[in-house]
């Protein structure tokens, strides 16, 4: 699957501002859904045709005001351990420091290819005070400035033509990926052995796409399909576990590997900013989503009640998209575990979901002429004719109309309601383009 580009470096040196250069590029063209900027440490690049994701692991250090040199250590392991292309960002303005040349000398003895960033160059005079960098002995220096952009274009070139794998998949397509995520100690690994059960032998091992997803093939009760299981529950790292950027990036592969993603919540600690932020790059990347609130069986009072509340507030903490199933489980007492399973499986089957064209016209027409899009600047907007993109990931539709700039996102909405209101969408994200008729 895709390739994890880390940026690393000693505060202040401006990674954040290459890694809004760089994600930027590309939110510009493409992105245009709600919420992208919701968390600034995770993005996708495109580049030369090539898509990768870009995590910036300064952006997790929880003290940023006051930033230990520990947590930076521990950021440059993880991004030794996980990513594919380490960027190691330096500041030509304030030249060389011990912080930097430490973090060297870490990085030499990584076996995953290291480009050095020299940032802040904002003149041609200042590549040559830049030279000193060489020292660090970690090879060829490239000399950009995030703020401007200049140099971004030959770096981007350089950091594509380091991946050595493609988009390779391994396991047969048309059988399902779930994946379980979720923030550390929200019962991952339990629910994993209560799906496996103690039958093993029914289910293969397939070393994933990637080093670290382990496809596991299921097949009892009627069921057929893979795990995607993160590493992370078979392999401690060398990082201590409570690191929050840790468990992010740990299940950032293990998204972009699968198409249904199993997000488990702690009930007895309700939704928290991590959970949000990995809802946001299961949304981002667009999959399929079923939540789970598990430990149900710590809570004293179960009532009917209580579950609507907790289902109400994790949808409103996650809107706009709220269109997903959300499932009260404990792995303990193995509680509506199999629900999850059948859930997942009916939220792949929901992406799937083709409307004929006829029949979209047929229904959502009727719903825009009793409520069009509102007028701007005194010109009408006409919608005379829609449908569903065949051969889509993600479910695709499109709305023809005269002027099509100028319906706006919350219309948007509105139509991606109706269709949900009429068709099973459920825990499936969904496109709206609006294009000239």
């Amino acid at each position: 699957m895709g390739n994890l580009v880390a940026i690393v470096g000693r505060p202040n040196v401006g990674k954040s501002t290459l890694f809004n250069r760089l994600t930027e590029t590309k939110q510009a063209i493409i992105s245009d859904e709600a919420g992208t900027t919701r968390d600034r440490q995770y993005g996708r690049c495109l580049w030369c045709g090539k898509e990768f994701s870009l995590v910036d692991t300064g952006g997790w250090v929880v003290n940023s005001d006051d930033v230990f040199e520990e947590a930076i250590r521990d950021q440059v392991t993880l991004a030794m351990d996980e990513a594919d292309v380490i960027l190691f960002v330096v500041d030509a303005m304030n030249g060389l420091t011990d912080l930097d040349d430490e973090l060297a000398s870490m990085l030499r003895r990584s076996k995953k290819p290291v480009i050095v960033v020299a940032n802040k160059v904002d003149t041609y005079e200042m590549q040559y005070g830049a030279a000193e960098f060489y020292a660090m002995g970690l090879g060829e220096l490239y000399c950009i400035s995030a703020a401007n952009g200049s140099g971004t274009g030959d770096l981007l070139d350089v950091v594509v033509s380091k991946f050595t794998k493609d988009a390779d998949e391994t396991a047969e397509e048309d059988i399902p990926r779930f994946a379980v995520v979720g923030r550390p100690n929200a019962g991952k690994s339990s629910i994993i052995n209560v799906f496996l059960g103690e039958e093993r032998n029914i289910v293969t091992d397939i070393a994933g796409t990637t080093r670290d997803s382990i496809l596991t093939r299921y097949t009892k009760f009627g069921f057929d399909f893979y795990l995607v299981d993160t590493a992370g529950i078979r392999k401690k790292s060398k990082v201590s576990e409570d690191i929050e950027y840790y468990s992010v990036l740990r299940s950032i592969r293990a998204i972009e590997n699968s198409d249904v993603c199993i997000l488990m919540i702690d009930a007895t600690r309700g939704i928290e900013s991590q959970d949000l932020n990995i809802f946001s790059i299961v949304q981002r990347n667009q999959k399929g989503l079923v939540v789970v609130v598990n430990k149900w069986d710590l809570v004293e009072d179960k009532s009917e009640k209580v579950m609507k509340f907790f289902e109400n507030a994790i949808r409103e903490r996650v809107a706009p998209f709220v269109d997903f199933p959300i499932i009260f489980t404990s792995a303990v007492t193995k509680q509506r575990v199999f629900k999850v399973l059948e859930k997942a499986q009916e939220v792949y089957n929901n992406s799937k979901t083709k409307v004929s064209t006829g029949k979209f016209n047929e229904e959502m027409l009727p719903i825009i002429e009793a409520y069009p899009p509102p007028s701007i600047k005194g010109k009408y907007i006409k919608i005379k004719y829609c449908m569903q993109l065949p051969e889509k990931r993600v479910p695709t539709f499109l709305f023809f109309a005269n002027l099509p700039q100028y319906v706006r996102e919350p219309y948007k909405r509105f139509l991606e309601n109706k269709i949900r209101e009429r068709w099973n969408f459920s825990g499936v994200p969904m496109n709206i383009f609006i294009r000239q008729k």
